[in-house]
């Protein structure tokens, strides 16, 4: 990654979080009900929405991948799965913790909540599988596969609240939000905001993967060399 691109990425990640904050614990109302427990949607949404772009991404990079059969689709299409995987995994945790709250227990086996488990165990193979001993194109197969699959999952997580019968509350629906409007500004910041972190991990990972293939290369290539 270039040295003014990541500048500009750290400056809109510091710059928005500290925007963030303010907006949430000074402009956003309390709610009456959950009191300061409810601020934990501010970090929930941004984080279930940008894992479900980074699944996305896997997925239309996987196809890609299956496609050209080029290693740099296969790149990105681990980079976003990573990620997202991660994004799933605080989505999960944050989720409990205001689920604690709101419902008195961390978990229930509501729709919205299984099929957001489902998904983020089909990562979890997705990730295990990378690490796996296997020929390498084999396991990048198998992994584009998943990745396509899992990303089949997202709208059903999505629309679940619609579709079934949910206590989870549906955020935005056809009658409104039914959150007061600085709780709508602040949301949508926050959710917008968050592209900055989400690059700059994507990008960094990426770089990472890159480096990682470089290296193998060469070693396969020194290895070749000295057994001829």
């Amino acid at each position: 990654m270039k040295k003014s691109v990541s500048l500009c990425l750290a400056a809109g990640i510091i710059l928005s979080a500290v925007i963030s904050q303010f907006l949430i614990y000074f402009y956003a109302p309390m709610e009456q009900t959950l009191g300061l427990a409810q601020k934990i949607f501010y970090y929930h949404l941004p984080v279930a929405w940008w894992a479900f772009v980074s699944f996305f991404f896997s997925a239309l990079f996987a196809i890609l991948y299956l496609v050209k059969k080029s290693q740099r689709f296969n790149i990105l299409s681990h980079a976003n799965a990573e990620v997202g995987f991660v994004l799933a995994s605080l989505t999960l945790i944050t989720g409990s913790l205001w689920g604690k709250h709101s419902w008195g227990v961390w978990w229930t086996w509501d729709p919205k909540l299984t099929t957001a488990l489902i998904l983020w165990f089909i990562f979890a193979s997705y990730l295990i599988i990378r690490s796996m001993p296997m020929p390498k194109e084999q396991k990048n197969n198998i992994c584009a596969v998943i990745a396509i699959i899992g990303f089949m999952d997202v709208p059903l997580v999505f629309f679940a609240t619609r579709l079934w019968r949910s206590i989870h509350p549906a955020v935005f629906h056809s009658n409104g939000t039914g959150l007061e409007p600085e709780m709508v500004h602040t949301i949508i910041f926050c959710v917008l905001s968050f592209v900055f972190l989400w690059f700059w991990l994507v990008s960094y990972r990426k770089q990472q993967l890159t480096q990682e293939l470089k290296l193998e290369t060469i070693k396969t290539k020194l290895l070749y060399e000295e057994e001829q």
